[in-house]
């Protein structure tokens, strides 16, 4: 299920929550004319083609919400970061998602 679950961009939201609670790094894994169009604040572009070449942007960081219009191109940049030793990363499926749970923790 967890496969089917990354392709789609489900998402725990309790773990997404407590991980944006505590200042998580968060990528945009969409092109940059879908990011400049509009993203969460504080995120930053990094294409999932990109991912691979750009791997030392990730390292030190405590967890990682990856995310780009549906969930489907932040699951495979999930695997590629899981696949080259990166353990806390979560896919937060789309910009939307992580931008309304973003607001939601400021409101608490």
């Amino acid at each position: 299920m967890g496969f089917f679950s990354d392709l789609f961009g489900r998402t725990d939201n309790s773990q997404l929550t407590e991980v944006l609670k505590n200042g998580a790094f968060l990528v945009d894994v969409r092109t940059p004319a879908e990011f400049s169009a509009g993203s969460v604040e504080g995120a930053v572009n990094i294409p999932l083609d990109s991912v691979p070449s750009e791997l030392s942007k990730f390292k030190g960081k405590k967890s990682i919400v990856v995310f780009c219009r549906s969930g489907s191109r932040s699951g495979q940049a999930k695997r590629m970061l899981e696949q080259n030793g990166f353990h806390d990363v979560i896919n937060g499926g789309s910009w939307q998602q992580v931008n309304q749970a973003i607001h939601q923790n400021q409101q608490r």
